[in-house]
């Protein structure tokens, strides 16, 4: 199954043609590229002024999204942590005992259990996105779509991060993000720059043209340089 976007215009976009193939996607390009429209598209969050999103032949957003907002503490509409996360469900009008088991099953998978009980805004930035990512996960959704998530949290916790968006069995992971050592994990790399798609391929294949730019992995410029120090 495979994200189509075909004759796309919308805002500043403006990709003719693009695949997307399930897995861990990262989106990359200076501010005003257009990458928060991209996702907003891919999440069915907006309809496209021309041309078309489909997931596996089905409109954008007609499959089950979670998102994790770039300001997460921003966006928290109850009291609680516990009741946060299990607010897309209740949504969903699930039965309450189905509602408590997902929110122990999220929470304990991430490791915020401790928080359960806590008010959303006494949270730490690193601890609301971890919030953010139990909330958009619990409800089990096909495509995770994540904006800049790690702008705001300390290096220990975009690892934690990382970890499970490496390993959660979401079909589509996108993730927006200004990290090119977090970009180059992905599995595809989409490159935009004024709206246009500059590149799309593995980390090796997009980065390799970047090699003596700030969009160079910088943990991969430090391996290059220390293998010519000890080669």
């Amino acid at each position: 199954m495979m994200i189509h976007i075909n004759g796309l215009r919308h805002g500043i976009l403006d990709i003719p043609s693009l695949l997307i193939p399930a897995g861990y996607i990262a989106v990359i390009g200076p501010n005003g590229s257009g990458k928060t429209t991209l996702l907003r598209l891919l999440a069915g969050m907006e309809e496209p002024f021309q041309g078309s999103v489909t997931i596996g032949g089905q409109r954008a957003g007609s499959l089950t999204v979670g998102w994790v907002h770039e300001f997460p503490g921003r966006n928290a509409l109850f009291s609680r942590v516990r009741d946060e996360i299990a607010s897309p469900l209740q949504f969903r009008h699930l039965a309450c005992e189905k509602i408590l088991e997902k929110v122990e099953e999220i929470s304990g998978r991430i490791g915020i259990s401790s928080l359960l009980d806590r008010e959303p805004e006494s949270l730490s930035g690193g601890e609301q996105v971890l919030v953010a990512l139990a909330t958009a996960m619990v409800s089990d959704p096909e495509i995770l779509v994540l904006d800049e998530w790690d702008s705001h949290v300390d290096v220990h916790t975009a690892a934690v991060l990382q970890e499970h968006l490496l390993h959660t069995g979401v079909r589509w992971k996108v993730q927006c993000t200004q990290d090119m050592d977090l970009a180059s994990s992905a599995d595809l790399v989409i490159s935009l720059s004024g709206g246009r798609v500059l590149a799309c391929g593995t980390p090796q294949e997009v980065f390799s043209a970047h090699s003596g730019s700030c969009w160079y992995p910088p943990s991969w410029r430090w391996r290059e340089w220390n293998s010519s120090l000890t080669g």
